[in-house]
């Protein structure tokens, strides 16, 4: 009985550091499908295996983005700036989705919110290209610009009026310049940031 008992509470050892023991760090899926992270005010929803294969680092990464992120802010130039919310729809750019533009930026790349968003700027402060962190919004790409948008303002964008109004409206906020733009943006460019994610952090951008 003794040695039935024994050997139990090694099987459930075993189970036990063989399911703990991994070399990286990585998102499942729970629910529907669907689990939420909020890091550095960057709220991230995964989705299934996709994201679980696109968002695993090991833990020393892991370690590395955060410690780099949170050091790192604190080099990068600051700028006062006052941010509203826009969406594609006609209440922000007079276009209806039968518009031909309609959901497409200045550079020419489609609107859209990830990791790494769109978002318009006077292009004589911030170019096209450039990297802003917005605290409380995230990262932001300079892919767009606006007829109102004059000096130290940048437009921050939203899926739906709704989140304009429910996540942000208008706010003054110092925002970290993380890069300069060079003038261009491409779909490329802002896929390459996205499928790195929160991780892009740890290493250099290109």
């Amino acid at each position: 009985m003794n040695g039935k008992r024994i050997s139990s509470i090694l099987v459930l050892v075993i189970m036990v550091l063989t399911g703990f023991a991994s070399d990286g760090y990585g998102y499942n899926a729970v629910g529907d499908g669907l689990r939420a992270n909020s890091a550095f005010g960057i709220k991230e929803i995964k989705e299934g295996q996709r994201v679980v294969k696109k968002r695993t680092v090991s833990a020393s990464s892991l370690t590395q983005v955060i410690d780099k992120t949170e050091t790192m802010l604190e080099q990068y130039p600051k700028v006062r700036v006052v941010a509203t919310g826009y969406y594609a729809g006609f209440e922000s750019t007079g276009k209806t989705p039968s518009h031909p533009s309609y959901g497409i930026t200045y550079s020419g790349v489609k609107v859209r919110r990830d990791d790494y968003s769109t978002i318009a700027a006077d292009l004589r402060v911030f170019p096209l290209g450039t990297i802003l962190y917005i605290p409380g919004y995230g990262y932001g790409v300079v892919a767009d610009k606006g007829g109102a948008i004059r000096g130290n303002k940048i437009d921050l964008y939203f899926e739906t009026k709704q989140d304009v109004f429910k996540q942000w409206g208008k706010k003054s906020v110092d925002v970290y310049v993380v890069k300069r733009g060079e003038g261009k943006v491409t779909e490329a460019f802002l896929n390459s940031l996205n499928e790195k994610g929160v991780a892009a952090m740890a290493e250099p951008v290109e």
